[in-house]
């Protein structure tokens, strides 16, 4: 296995290390390298997109996080790319088309997982639309007549296509806009996009935010657990980046529907391990919000706040399905 990844932006909370442990001690398991978009060495990989081998380290017991990134910049070596039968992907969003479809060319005769084109296609908001159902009423909207439209039936959130980390939501209620914690006039915040391109999936705003958004890991179709985010003071978005706390809760019945409905879907564009993200709504039920298929933390939490071993078992449901899915490609090749 290659996993690529970038150690520049990890803490000593990142899943990587101990699912990397957790993969390599598993008996599928024979080899593991890794490569990170941190080493200069490997611009010409990450950056000028060439299609050579990276520099890499072959994960061992040492493998852990270190401030300065020493477990991924000793023993460097290249190995060809074709020696690899997968390659897994755990690099942070933003990812750009042209990485993922660089990905998916250069690791053409490769299982990767999550599959690039599947990340690409599942990364932006407008995916949600598929699933009408499980979801609070929204709208893409591509003008102002769009928005204010929609906005006129119930307050409203705006969520750029593609945009994460709640980086640029805005919310309209009637003649009042925050963007952020700040806030402004309908007015002001139409004025400032007018001679932009308006690419908003508009969402109904919930009044049971504050109860918190819930964040489940789902490994092939398995709920490895979940933790709830609450939004910070006089705030409404409960992204941790936005100062939201986060602590451990169990699913409901909805979100395993949900997790159901979802599974077959995802598994199509190859997505193993995914999050979803829940609400309330205003009948006091938990509807899907967002879904994450990048690079997908949280489970050596889980595991310590349960007590289970999550971290071992994701390895063995994502090596079993490397296996099937190999020995399936083969059978039909």
């Amino acid at each position: 296995m290659l996993v690529l990844t970038d150690h520049t932006g990890h803490s000593a909370q990142n899943s990587l290390y101990p699912l990397v442990q957790a993969m390599r001690h598993h008996p599928r398991c024979d080899q593991i390298d890794v490569a990170t978009r941190g080493n200069v060495l490997n611009d010409f990989f990450f950056i000028r997109l060439m299609i050579k081998a990276p520099f890499v380290i072959k994960a061992d017991e040492s493998f852990a996080y270190h401030p300065d990134g020493r477990s991924l910049n000793k023993n460097l070596q290249r190995v060809r790319i074709d020696n690899y039968d997968v390659v897994w992907l755990r690099m942070p969003p933003p990812l750009s088309t042209e990485f993922l479809g660089f990905l998916d060319h250069t690791f053409a005769n490769q299982l990767i997982i999550n599959d690039p084109l599947g990340i690409y296609e599942t990364g932006s908001k407008q995916f949600l639309l598929n699933f009408p159902g499980l979801c609070p009423p929204m709208k893409a909207c591509y003008s102002i007549e769009e928005i204010l439209d929609f906005k006129d039936r119930f307050p409203i959130v705006l969520k750029p296509f593609r945009n994460y980390g709640g980086n640029g939501i805005v919310r309209i209620d009637g003649e009042k806009v925050w963007e952020g914690k700040r806030e402004t006039t309908l007015e002001e915040f139409l004025d400032s996009i007018k001679n932009q391109e308006i690419a908003y999936l508009a969402v109904k705003f919930l009044k049971n935010v504050s109860l918190g958004d819930k964040r489940i890991v789902v490994v092939d179709g398995k709920i490895m657990g979940a933790s709830l985010r609450l939004p910070a003071e006089r705030s409404w978005i409960c992204n941790g980046a936005m100062g939201g706390s986060s602590n451990y809760t169990e699913v409901d019945e909805d979100e395993v529907s949900i997790v159901n409905r979802l599974t077959p879907s995802l598994n199509k564009l190859g997505i193993v391990m995914y999050g979803i993200d829940t609400l309330v709504n205003d009948e006091g039920r938990r509807i899907l919000s967002e879904i994450n298929t990048t690079s997908i933390g949280g489970l050596p939490k889980i595991a310590k706040l349960t007590g289970k071993p999550v971290v071992e078992e994701s390895a063995d449901l994502i090596w079993n399905y490397i296996v099937k899915k190999i020995a399936r490609e083969d059978v039909n090749a």
